[in-house]
């Protein structure tokens, strides 16, 4: 018994000990400002060393998720919008194809804990085509 508590007293001191020396990137330390952020993610050909556009994400002056673009090798694949509720979580999304058109859009509801608790897709013409309702059970071990 002596010498289990002595095993785990290294061990706890070891592993303190790599947690204050373990380098810390700047983006670890702190949160990513996302205010008027615009991301770009590229994928290049090894073959060719050619750069194609993949994807782009715009959040707003609140720092929140506003506009998102899949790209493919011909242009846009699809588009997706964010709106948000006075509570600051997504109110309503809205799906556009590669033309700009618009494929659908949900409606999301969230529970007194701030998570989804029903999800409503509508087609373009404001027609309910969906119902999702999210269920979360923690369960006992």
């Amino acid at each position: 018994m002596k010498a289990m508590k002595k095993t785990f007293a290294m061990l706890s001191v070891l592993a303190a000990a790599l947690l204050l020396c373990s380098p810390v990137g700047a983006q670890d330390a702190q949160k990513i400002n996302k205010k008027n952020l615009v991301i770009k993610e590229w994928n290049t050909d090894v073959r060719t060393n050619r750069k194609v556009l993949d994807q782009v994400t715009t959040y707003n002056s609140d720092g929140k998720k506003i506009d998102e673009v899949e790209y493919g090798s011909s242009g846009q694949k699809w588009r997706k919008r964010y709106e948000y509720g006075a509570d600051g979580k997504v109110s309503k999304e809205m799906l556009y194809d590669e033309n700009n058109r618009l494929v659908n859009y949900k409606k999301i509801e969230y529970n007194e804990f701030g998570r989804k608790k029903v999800q409503y897709t509508y087609n373009p013409k404001g027609k309910l085509v969906s119902v999702k309702v999210y269920e979360y059970i923690i369960e006992d071990e």
